[in-house]
């Protein structure tokens, strides 16, 4: 079991099987605001879809190519974060993360975003984080920006969200350069 206590209102937990009704839940609430940014919506339109999600997300923490938890609020499952992948090979981990619409503003993404990075560098010893994020998302994009990433650069039709692409910034942070 994986259990990070970031401060006294928030920890990241491994997403498990009885997560799913609470997780769907969360979709189900923000899919419109989620749909914006994210193009796993409409693939995820039931129950059983987050239950295979959480399957896949166990078979990659057990292979040690990914770690997906859900994101725990004052007691609360909020949202989900982890790393899509750990690139073991090359010492990196690729962080993604989304929030409820009603649980924005509060700094969650933040601190989760640090204490993954931090997590990264001193206890899995990899050299570099790295988070995607399309061009327009301008609260995406604020996160690393905030935790002093570096952008390294624009990688074009990055990816296919509903009906065009996006573009996306690749913001990167080495295990040298973080001191926060």
């Amino acid at each position: 079991m994986f259990l990070h206590k970031i401060d006294e209102e928030l920890s990241l937990k491994l997403l498990d099987s009885k997560d799913a009704e609470r997780v769907f839940e969360i979709t189900n609430q923000s899919r419109e605001y989620l749909r914006e940014w994210l193009s796993w919506l409409d693939n995820t339109t039931k129950l059983e879809d987050t239950k295979g999600f959480i399957n896949m997300s166990l078979k990659g923490f057990a292979e040690y190519k990914s770690v997906n938890t859900v994101i725990m609020y004052k007691g609360q499952i909020v949202g989900a974060a982890g790393y899509n992948q750990i690139n073991w090979s090359n010492k990196t981990a690729y962080i993604g993360y989304w929030l409820g619409e009603e649980y924005q503003g509060n700094g969650i993404i933040t601190r989760v975003a640090k204490a993954l990075t931090d997590y990264a560098f001193n206890e899995l010893k990899l050299d570099k984080v790295e988070i995607r994020v399309a061009v327009e998302n301008k609260k995406s994009r604020g996160i690393p920006e905030r935790l002093d990433f570096v952008n390294e650069g624009c990688i074009r039709q990055a990816e296919w969200l509903y009906d065009h692409y996006v573009d996306h910034i690749v913001y990167g942070m080495l295990a040298k350069d973080w001191n926060m």
